[in-house]
């Protein structure tokens, strides 16, 4: 690989490639993620000298002087013409390495990414507790980006977002809006969302709830009047509350409970789903998504500790806008949006989905079936299946 490539040609196929990420490390080619699969771009592969020359050119000296004493970092990279990009630097056997995820220059609308009206008139909501959860790569901040965006184009509102980085950058319509981030504007969320109590919010923004006191901070906030919005890396809404409160030690949790139960207003935990015929201008990828409203019933839940029983409140919300995650991947793969592999590697409860949707496709005549509807075999060693 030539000494003079820049960072900039990259992220240019990147663009050019409608991709969503971008891979680069030392013995290896650059890698873009398009589509939801990784592709090597060329057979050439980077030297450790042109990994942290690249690197080193999206940084400033404070980022520098970080990355040498942490080994680690997370910043924002913006390009003229081409847009911005989410940046993770590391190391990785000795050099460094870096994960640059493509962002939207445009925030998109909530009616773009199809999200259901349940979330409008969540963010509608004058106070409470609001999380958007999911796997990294899930949608979490464009998501919760389109929500931010519906206030702001709706309401005179003042918004305070603490970010890590910041991705989308919000142009104020009707509201005041203050973005903060860790590293350039504040040293922590925690020191961030304590401030903010002092700052005149309405609503907050907490690009991601990490410990256990930006968890206390923020359902502080959400109980003394503020609409607090969070992301988690959990996969359901149970999970999600079991987190929680499982941060704090055995001697707050019923106390956290409580809190909760009268804080928390909906939690919806999404994943990206990989679309079986993709065409152009809906995207490669669709959106599923468990949507959990708290009701008098639920909060009873949570106060209780029965977090078991949530799916089940969930199965029977449907007046409530509620669904499971299984209902979701049920309707996407009915309506054809995906196939019927797709939706067994993003269900934690395999037996119900195929219950639902009566069970694995029937097999054309002598093909067996793929996937997760393969019989099971064990493999003993030494000896052949």
């Amino acid at each position: 690989m030539t000494t003079t490539l820049m960072i900039e040609d990259l992220l240019q196929e990147v663009v050019d490639r409608s991709g969503s990420d971008l891979h680069i490390a030392a013995g290896l080619p650059p890698c873009i993620r398009a589509g939801g699969k990784l592709n090597y771009l060329g057979k050439d592969s980077l030297s450790a000298e042109d990994t942290q020359r690249m690197i080193f050119s999206m940084l400033n000296n404070n980022q520098r002087k970080h990355l040498e004493q942490n080994w680690e970092l997370d910043c924002s990279y913006g390009v003229v013409g081409l847009g911005r990009f989410r940046v993770n630097v590391y190391k990785d056997k000795g050099s460094y390495a870096a994960a640059l995820r493509s962002l939207s220059s445009k925030i998109p609308t909530m009616e773009q990414l199809n999200l259901p009206p349940i979330m409008r008139e969540i963010a509608d909501k004058p106070r409470g507790l609001v999380l958007v959860t999911g796997p990294t790569g899930s949608g979490k901040t464009t998501t919760l980006a389109a929500m931010m965006d519906y206030i702001n184009t709706t309401k005179a509102e003042h918004i305070i977002t603490v970010e890590d980085p910041i991705e989308y950058i919000y142009k104020p319509v009707k509201s005041f809006i203050n973005q903060r981030q860790i590293g350039e504007d504040t040293k922590s969320f925690a020191n961030a969302l304590r401030a903010a109590m002092r700052e005149d919010p309405d609503v907050i923004l907490v690009g991601e709830m990490r410990d256990l006191e930006t968890i206390q901070l923020a359902i502080t906030a959400a109980e003394t009047g503020h609409l607090v919005f969070g992301t988690l890396h959990t996969s359901s809404a149970a999970q999600t509350v079991d987190r929680m409160v499982d941060v704090f030690p055995p001697i707050q949790q019923q106390q956290i409970r409580v809190q909760l139960s009268s804080s928390l207003v909906a939690v919806f935990s999404q994943t990206l789903v990989a679309r079986k015929d993709p065409k152009p201008g809906v995207g490669s990828r669709c959106l599923a998504q468990e949507i959990m409203i708290v009701t008098p019933a639920i909060a009873n839940l949570i106060r209780e500790g029965k977090t078991a029983q949530m799916y089940s409140a969930i199965q029977t919300g449907g007046q409530y806008s509620m669904r499971t995650m299984e209902m979701a991947l049920r309707d996407l793969y009915l309506n054809d949006s995906i196939s019927f592999d797709q939706a067994m590697t993003k269900t934690s409860r395999p037996e119900e989905l195929l219950r639902m949707i009566g069970g694995p496709p029937a097999a054309k005549p002598g093909i067996p079936p793929t996937g997760p509807a393969r019989t099971a075999q064990t493999i003993v060693p030494g000896r052949r299946p």
